[in-house]
């Protein structure tokens, strides 16, 4: 899928929320769109890449790979992450067929 085809409150809550925060961040969650078929699989995609990034891999590294060479403040990632952790908890509490889709 692509993310043109998730749902406003999906994209609210990861792509726009990531594009503020910085502009390379949007396209690292855009990659595992494109592996998903549904909206529901992204959010679970999104969550587990998320997770991982927190807590087994070297943040450090991470950044440097989502950034090259403009990295944020480590502190302020880690605060944008669960940001949007906590946005995919709100989007799970409405079901998939009252979410809105712009197709």
């Amino acid at each position: 899928m692509d993310t043109n085809d998730l749902s406003r409150e999906t994209n609210n809550a990861i792509i726009l929320t990531a594009e503020r925060f910085h502009d390379e961040l949007p396209l690292q969650f855009g990659v595992l769109a494109d592996i998903c078929k549904t909206d529901d699989e992204f959010l679970d995609q999104v969550e587990l890449l998320i997770n991982e990034w927190l807590t087994e891999w070297d943040l450090d590294e991470v950044m440097m790979d989502v950034f090259f060479d403009n990295p944020p403040d480590v502190k302020e990632f880690k605060e944008i992450l669960v940001k949007i952790l906590s946005s995919i908890e709100s989007v799970r509490k409405i079901p998939a067929n009252q979410r809105k889709f712009d197709y």
